[in-house]
């Protein structure tokens, strides 16, 4: 058996296929015609564009528009100044186009590759896929094609790109296994999104199986098992019957009220990146927006946006809700989260530094331009404010007093409308948020309880970091006892309590937060039907028996083992 990445639930039972990667070998050479280099470079471009485009229309009848947006990102890309106009320049200065372009990409790899942040390492796969394109376009070689793959085909590959991906045939693509990837990748997004099991970064996978080996792929544990016996055929086939019965079974969830088995209510909204990702909130049955990650707006771009040009984003995803609400966070910039044009000085420890909340607060322009905006859309929509990385009143208090510092410029301004009204609350990621929820709960509207970050913090463990992997839990007692806490200070103040972190769709967590009082989950559009099924499960006394047995434990190994078994 072999180990990977879980990264698109279901089981491919089938043959390997395997696509081996062109071969783009080039002899750099210095050029002398320069412009006719120059016109030569721009020519494959423009036809890499074409093909794209193209691509992206099969992408987008195949697994859906935000997912044919990532081919449109690699239009947009290969259009940047950034990459075109220094590619351009390098070859004024003599080098031949191949050779001025991968230098470029692989300056931007380089880059990318060394974040933290899973996002900002996966613009380094769509360099790669862009560069990939444009060269083989200036040696005039064929990208490998996979839409004549045969019946019941497991695909191998090095890496998923979005390209290869727009000629998948759904009808024969039964599993896909990766070299590289993980779950935020971009392979593992247009998996999901094709709903084909998928197992990603499987060590020298390529050099382990050929073409025609007969492989099950696991996509919801991470396990490839090659040339499986009769009885192990068996039992996957079974896994996999039964898999495709729950699946069926969780439609019965679509349009239904999110109920407990008590009958109370909870908000089951989700997080998006994009404006365009709000018409998927409602395509997957998700009750709103929880978390709108505005720093993405900043991204794969050589200058802040505009005022009109955040107010257009914000407008545009809420009215694509028609109603339903969208909690806008406002920028959440540094740590794991680098933008080149805005000067952030390296730090020794950037998690523990100036992001975020932090950096708004000492970059007012900045600030206050994305709150008019903010403002501005609050008149189309059931549109919040709230502010990440709070650990103290004072941030809480000088951000919100600058809301209102610009509510009455706006009222000043005839003709702009906006919500006197507005919900301002507080993401709590960090343990001081959470030690001092009584307090916040006083002045904040609502909180929003960010795991993954509030995880790391408490635990002080990066969970990017192998050696303390064990560490980085959201089991672990600490991590949960300050959960409680804030959802019972939010509570008592009678304020709304919701979780964004990815905690907030995990079966095993579920009880425990309907016992603790959580008001609100906030989850990705996928996990909305299923979120919706645990959640009906569960009557309150039920939960809160788990609750007090999985918090009496002193270990995260006990308490992840007694809710693997309630569950």
């Amino acid at each position: 058996m072999l180990k990977g990445t879980a990264a698109s639930d279901g089981i491919g039972i089938g043959k390997v296929l395997v696509i081996e990667e062109v071969s783009l070998d080039y002899t750099p050479h210095t050029v002398e015609d320069k412009d006719a280099e120059v016109a030569r470079f721009k020519a494959a471009v423009d036809a890499f564009i074409v093909e794209t485009q193209a691509q992206a229309e099969a992408l987008k009848a195949s697994a859906g528009a935000k997912e044919a947006d990532i081919m449109l990102g690699h239009i947009s890309m290969v259009q940047d100044p950034a990459l075109f106009g220094e590619t351009e320049k390098l070859i004024q200065g003599g080098q031949c186009a191949e050779q001025a372009f991968e230098s470029m990409c692989d300056m931007f790899i380089m880059v990318f590759s060394q974040a933290a942040d899973d996002f900002m390492r996966q613009r380094a796969a769509d360099v790669r896929d862009v560069k990939t394109g444009v060269l083989a376009q200036l040696l005039g070689v064929h990208e490998v094609k996979i839409s004549d793959a045969p019946a019941d085909t497991i695909l191998l590959v090095k890496e998923l790109t979005p390209s290869m991906t727009a000629g998948i045939n759904k009808d024969n693509i039964v599993g896909i296994i990766t070299e590289t990837g993980g779950k935020t990748s971009h392979s593992a997004i247009l998996a999901r999104a094709l709903e084909i099991p998928a197992v990603l970064s499987v060590e020298n996978a390529a050099a382990l199986m050929k073409t025609g080996d007969l492989v099950i792929a696991d996509g919801s544990r991470g396990e490839v098992i090659q040339n499986p016996t009769e009885a192990e055929l068996q039992d996957y086939t079974a896994q996999r019957e039964t898999f495709l019965r729950n699946k069926r079974e969780l439609e019965q969830f679509r349009g239904k009220e999110t109920r407990d088995a008590d009958g109370t209510a909870y908000e089951l909204v989700c997080n998006i990146g994009k404006p365009e990702d709000a018409g998927k909130v409602l395509a997957g049955d998700g009750e709103g927006v929880g978390l709108f990650r505005t720093e993405f707006l900043f991204m794969d771009r050589t200058a802040l946006p505009t005022e009109d040009e955040q107010f257009e984003a914000y407008k545009k995803a809420a009215l694509a809700l028609k109603g339903k609400p969208l909690i806008i966070r406002t920028l959440d910039i540094g740590g794991d989260k680098e933008i080149p044009y805005m000067g952030l000085a390296k730090e020794e420890n950037p998690f523990m530094g100036f992001r975020a909340i932090r950096y708004c607060l000492k970059n007012r322009n900045l600030f206050r331009t994305q709150l008019r905006a903010i403002l501005r859309a609050s008149a189309f929509g059931d549109v919040k404010i709230m502010f990440p990385l709070i650990t103290c009143m004072e941030e809480f208090r000088e951000a919100r007093a600058l809301v209102e510092e610009i509510k009455n410029e706006l009222r000043l301004t005839t003709g702009i409308p906006f919500n006197e009204n507005i919900d301002v609350g507080v993401m709590v990621e960090t343990s001081a948020a959470a030690v001092i929820a009584d307090l916040l709960a006083k002045e904040a509207a609502f909180f929003s309880i960010g795991t993954n970050d509030l995880t790391g913090y408490t635990m002080a463990a990066d969970r990017g970091n192998a050696d303390v992997a064990y560490l980085y839990s959201v089991l672990q007692p600490g991590v949960l006892r300050l959960i409680k806490r804030t959802i019972e200070e939010g509570r008592k103040a009678g304020i709304p309590v919701g979780m964004c972190g990815e905690a907030a769709a995990n079966p095993h967590l579920i009880p425990l937060l309907i016992s603790f009082g959580l008001t609100e989950f906030s989850v990705g559009a996928p996990s909305v039907l299923n979120v919706r099924k645990c959640i009906a499960r569960w009557t309150k006394e039920e939960a809160d028996k788990v609750a007090e047995h999985a918090m009496s434990l002193d270990n995260e190994a006990e308490i992840a083992a007694y809710l693997e078994s309630v569950i």
